[in-house]
């Protein structure tokens, strides 16, 4: 009888459950990707400049709604005492919501007028409630996270971009396209899988819930992972304003109109980015918190970041060449700026897409204030770079120099959460320029295309015929994405 090999287990664990997720994640993507070009024919730039705004402003303030207890609910031994955070966690919600009423109604004149988005006025009343949904599904997931139902959140996401989706289309179709009816499907697409994924958690686990959260639990879990507020709810307050400061700053310097190219480049090139990177993060971080008391932290992490390298470097990099073609061609003419602004962002992408799973290590290791300062310098950065832009007048400066700033930061903040995990320097080098060896040939071959002003759509399509050879070379070369693929029967053990 064969000996089961741990190392292959556990691999195949690992990629069972990302695929697990996965699954919700590209049928949601695909969802997605399929009204995307209807939708973007009915909806102009300037709508959805609008509800990037309030998009925002409430993932700004959603960074407090449970004052980051939420992360803790991975951490602890036993099941009473995570049950314990996740009941803190709804308490909070209802509190941070509730005080955010009259906050909001007293600012919203001086937010209305710093952004040059009066018609966002209306809608400011909107962010409460919605910071509800928001807090209680960072509370849900992350309970779901502990159990290991990855199903679940493959459910919830599915039917949120259905719903999202089909708000869009339909009303769209209908004659109602506006920044209004974006904001009102964006709610109602939390609001569904918010509901989806508490409906399936508490059908399995109200009854522990009722025995095992209580009063002086809370209390009690309240005092013990008081860091988190602490430390987390700052540094994740400025990594998260990092994010929104592009989207402000382009509101305040320029138009909504700009806000509506930005917002759809970074939806497009990070929203499969978030959802597959999430997902893989969601299991990552439970493994790797598993291998911290194993001792065997540093593998872990050596493989996930070759693995996140190689699914990410080859596709986004691609973008860097056919990016305006792909989007004009996609979302239609009036669309060919979002794609000109992904074309300068497709390198920071890729080391953006790497970094975020990594950084899991700050929660690990219990390097909160490292978190801080590192959040402190991105937020610096990103700021200084859209506001150069700004003076200068120009837009093109604004996002080339946010992302030049990005591939340095990213970078480095890699090559650093890899040295904490165990990992030398050098070895993540060689992890990177593997990779970059690996696309070298593609890029030459796709810049000889430029050069010679081959047509658009031929180098769309050749473009896309050099991702279909790189994936079958993953399959042949990768076990992790075999194991992905084997545990679904969509490839057969040779």
């Amino acid at each position: 009888m064969n000996t089961p090999n741990p190392e292959s287990s556990a691999r195949s664990s690992f990629a069972k459950d990302v695929f697990t997720l996965v699954q919700g994640t590209t049928i949601a993507l695909i969802v997605s990707l399929l009204v995307s070009p209807i939708i973007t024919r009915l909806y102009g730039p300037e709508a959805f400049g609008l509800v990037a705004l309030f998009i925002s402003i409430t993932n700004l303030l959603g960074v407090i709604a449970c004052l980051r207890y939420e992360v803790a609910i991975l951490l602890p031994k036993t099941d009473v005492e995570a049950a314990n955070l996740f009941g803190l966690c709804m308490v909070i919600v209802v509190c941070i919501s509730l005080i955010t009423i009259p906050v909001l109604l007293l600012l919203k004149v001086p937010i209305v007028q710093y952004l040059n988005a009066p018609q966002l006025g209306p809608f400011i009343w909107l962010i409460s409630p919605t910071l509800v949904i928001t807090g209680t599904f960072l509370a849900l997931n992350y309970w779901n996270t502990r159990t290991k139902h990855y199903y679940r959140l493959s459910i919830a996401r599915v039917t949120s971009s259905l719903s999202t989706s089909g708000t869009q289309l339909g009303l769209g179709v209908l004659g109602y396209a506006s920044g209004s009816v974006l904001i009102g499907a964006y709610i109602l697409g939390q609001l569904v899988s918010t509901t989806v994924l508490g409906f399936q958690i508490m059908r399995d686990h109200l009854s522990f819930f009722r025995h095992a959260i209580t009063r002086d639990g809370m209390v009690e879990v309240l005092k013990r992972y008081s860091n988190f507020p602490k430390f987390e709810v700052v540094g994740s307050l400025i990594n998260t304003l990092s994010w929104q400061v592009p989207v402000f700053l382009l509101s305040n310097f320029f138009t909504t109109t700009i806000v509506g190219y930005y917002s759809l480049g970074m939806m497009v090139v990070t929203y499969p980015m978030t959802l597959v990177g999430s997902s893989i993060s969601q299991v990552f971080f439970q493994r790797a918190a598993m291998a911290k008391h194993e001792g065997s932290l540093a593998v872990i992490y050596e493989n996930t970041y070759s693995f996140l390298i190689k699914i990410s470097m080859f596709p986004l990099l691609l973008l860097m060449f056919i990016g305006q073609d792909l989007f004009t061609l996609i979302f239609g003419p009036s669309w060919g700026q979002a794609g000109y602004f992904i074309q300068i962002l497709s390198v920071w992408a890729v080391f953006l897409f790497i970094g975020s799973p990594m950084s899991t290590i700050l929660s690990i290791e219990g390097k909160q204030k490292i978190g801080l300062v590192l959040s402190i310098i991105n937020l610096i950065t990103r700021f200084l770079s859209i506001y150069i832009g700004g003076l200068l007048g120009s837009v093109t400066v604004s996002i080339f120099l946010f992302s030049l700033s990005g591939v340095v930061v990213y970078g480095s903040y890699g090559i650093f959460f890899m040295h904490l995990a165990g990992v030398k320097m050098m070895k993540t080098i060689k992890i990177i320029l593997v990779n970059l060896l690996v696309f070298l040939p593609a890029g030459i071959i796709m810049l000889i295309a430029k050069i010679l002003n081959v047509n658009s759509t031929v180098q769309i399509l050749l473009a896309t015929m050099l991702l279909v050879i790189y994936g079958v070379y993953l399959i042949k070369t990768d076990a992790t994405i075999r194991d992905m693929l084997v545990s679904y029967k969509l490839l057969k053990k040779a």
